[in-house]
């Protein structure tokens, strides 16, 4: 996969997702500022499911601490 498909895939998963903070990493985006983390990252698996993206969350208990997760390239 080439990183135009990839920041195709990503940018495609960041307008139907509407994060309202978020920051860009090498390896996809970080967001942040979840109030309900469990719903929100269920969301955003069902979402890379249903667009076929090839995206992965990834989070860690630190992460949810601070209300974050990652979405990053599969």
């Amino acid at each position: 996969m080439n990183n135009v498909t990839k920041r195709t895939d990503l940018d495609r998963f960041i307008e139907k997702f509407e994060p309202s903070k978020f920051k860009m990493l090498s390896r996809g985006v970080e967001i942040r500022g979840i109030k309900d983390l469990n719903r929100s990252i269920t969301y955003a698996n069902k979402l890379i499911e249903q667009e076929q993206l090839k995206l992965a969350v990834s989070h860690t208990a630190e992460m949810a601490m601070y209300g974050s997760f990652e979405v990053v390239f599969n």
